[in-house]
C-alpha cells in the first residue's frame, strides 16, 4: 500500500505489528528517496547507519535530531519547486527550524491531517471558532502557529476569530458566532496556553454554553504546568464553566507538519496508521519498553521535500499500552508526552507565546 493510500484508510485501526511492517516498507522507500535527493542527509545516513537496509525493524531505521533542522536547510530535490518554507516556533533569539515544502508534500500534509482528525470531527465541515487573533496570519512567511491555524481552517466553515489584535476576547464576535451556530456541533481550535490564558480566563464566569463544541488544541504544556494546570484540570474547568466535554489535545511539530497524534477519549495520545512513536533511552538511544520514560522519536510517511520522516525530538514521553482499545477504540501505541528534555528549548506554539509575554 502506498503512502497516499494509507491516508485514505480509516485510522487507528491497524494492530501494531501490521502497522510496523507497513511503515518499515514505506519509510525505507522514503529514506532511499531522500538519500538520492539530499546529499547532506545521504552523508549522515551512510556515516551513522551504514547497515540500515539489512534490518527489518523500525528501531534500526536512520533518524535525524530535530535540532539539525535549526542548523541546516535540508531540502530533497523532487523535481517540484518549493512553495513555502515553514518555520518552527522558537523563543526570541533562538534558531528555528526551516522546513522546505513543495506542492506534493503540502498535499500529503493536508490529507494526513484530515485522516487523523476525521475520527474526532467526522466528514462534515463544521462552523469554526478560532481561539486566536487573525493578526497571526499577517506578515511574511509562515510559522508553525500560523500553519496550524491555516491547516485546521480547512475543516471548518464560517470562520470567526475569538481574540482581537491585543489578544483579548472579542465578545461581540463570540456571541454572534454562538447565536448562529451554538445549538449544533461546532469546531473550536487554538493553542493550549492561549486557549487557557486568553480565552477561558476571560469567559469562565460569563455562563457561555459551549456544550455543542468540539475543542481541538495543542502546542505544548510547559507554560500550563508552570501554572499548575494539567490536562485533567483543563478538561474539568471547561466542563464545569461551559458544559464543553469534547476536548482533544494533539501532539505535532513543524518538522512533521500534517502528522497529528490525537488524544482519544481516554486522555492518551495515539499514532495514526501512517505514523508511529518510539521511546529511546536519553543516554544510549536504545529503544525502551512499554512503561519506561525516554526521548520521543516520531516517524511519518508524510514528508517528501525534506528528510523529516524519522525525527528524534527534544520531548520526553512514555508508551502506556499497545493494542488495548479499552475506551478510545484505537489500536497501536497509546502514549503521553511528559515534557521537554532538560536544557532543551521551549518551542510549543502556545509555550513560545507565553515566553514572549514573560520576556
Amino acid at each position: 500500500m502506498s503512502a497516499e493510500d494509507s491516508f485514505a484508510q480509516p485510522q487507528f485501526a491497524l494492530p501494531q505489528a501490521a502497522k510496523e511492517a507497513r511503515l518499515h516498507h514505506g519509510l525505507a522507500e522514503a529514506i532511499r528517496h531522500h538519500c538520492a535527493g539530499c546529499p547532506p542527509y545521504a552523508a549522515l545516513v551512510h556515516a551513522l547507519y551504514p547497515h540500515w537496509q539489512a534490518s527489518a525493524r523500525l528501531t534500526d531505521l536512520p533518524m535525524v535530531p530535530a535540532s539539525l533542522f535549526k542548523s541546516m536547510t535540508l531540502t530533497t530535490q523532487t523535481g517540484h519547486p518549493v512553495v513555502t518554507t515553514l518555520t518552527s516556533s522558537g523563543t526570541s533569539g533562538r534558531a528555528v527550524s526551516r522546513i522546505s515544502v513543495d506542492a506534493e508534500t503540502a498535499d500529503r500534509q493536508a490529507k494526513a491531517m484530515s485522516a487523523a482528525l476525521q475520527p474526532v470531527l467526522g466528514r462534515q465541515r463544521l462552523p469554526m471558532l478560532i481561539l486566536d487573533s487573525q493578526t497571526v496570519l499577517g506578515g511574511g512567511g509562515i510559522n508553525a502557529r500560523a500553519a496550524g491555524i491555516l491547516g485546521l481552517m480547512r475543516f471548518g466553515r464560517d470562520h470567526v476569530f475569538a481574540l482581537n489584535a491585543a489578544m483579548e476576547c472579542d465578545s461581540a464576535a463570540i456571541d454572534g458566532f454562538l447565536s448562529r451556530h451554538g445549538r449544533a456541533p461546532f469546531l473550536m481550535f487554538g493553542f493550549t496556553f492561549m486557549v487557557w490564558a486568553h480565552f477561558f480566563a476571560a469567559i469562565r464566569d460569563q455562563g457561555l454554553d459551549l456544550s455543542q463544541g468540539i475543542l481541538v488544541h495543542g502546542g505544548g504544556w510547559k507554560a500550563m504546568t508552570d501554572r499548575s494546570v494539567d490536562n485533567a484540570v483543563f478538561r474539568a474547568a471547561f466542563q464545569a464553566a461551559t458544559g464543553l466535554r469534547r476536548i482533544h489535545d494533539f501532539y505535532g511539530m513543524a518538522e512533521q507538519m500534517g502528522t497529528l497524534f490525537v488524544e482519544g477519549d481516554d486522555g492518551l495520545l495515539y499514532a495514526p496508521d501512517f505514523a508511529d512513536v518510539i521511546i529511546r533511552d536519553p543516554v544510549t538511544l536504545a529503544p525502551l519498553p512499554v512503561g519506561e520514560t525516554g526521548v520521543i522519536q516520531v516517524l511519518s510517511l508524510v514528508p517528501r521535500s525534506y528528510p523529516g520522516n524519522s525525527v528524534l525530538t527534544e520531548d520526553l514521553g512514555r508508551v502506556v499500552h499497545v493494542d488495548q482499545p479499552v475506551s478510545a477504540g484505537r489500536l497501536g501505541k497509546a502514549f503521553r508526552v511528559l515534557g521537554r528534555v532538560p536544557q532543551a528549548e521551549i518551542r510549543g506554539c502556545g509555550d513560545t507565546f507565553a515566553q514572549g509575554i514573560r520576556a
